[in-house]
């Protein structure tokens, strides 16, 4: 009996990389944008998650989910913490 085929799954941060020519097969973690200098975005974290040093496709992808959702919580306490602490300007001469 054929298997269905399965709808492909919306990843959001993460991303599938084959590429035969430099045998490079694994999940490619980006996430953290932030806009620089030159008007241009990058990611502030990325990591990539090779097959072969994960023992398959799936230990890959799940090792991949794991970063993201630590790295998601970082952010969140990252954020938690600068809306929470004071201002570095001094403060003389204010009534």
């Amino acid at each position: 009996m054929k298997r269905a085929a399965s709808r492909s799954v919306r990843r959001r941060g993460i991303s599938r990389i084959d590429q035969p020519s430099t045998r490079t097969y694994g999940w490619f973690v980006r996430t953290g944008f932030y806009k620089r200098r030159d008007g241009t975005y990058v990611p502030r974290y990325r990591k990539f998650f090779g097959d072969m040093s994960h023992r398959g496709k799936r230990r890959a992808l799940q090792a991949a989910q794991a970063y993201l959702a630590s790295v998601t919580k970082l952010q969140a306490a990252q954020a938690r913490l600068a809306s929470v602490t004071q201002s570095t300007r001094k403060r003389t001469g204010r009534r």
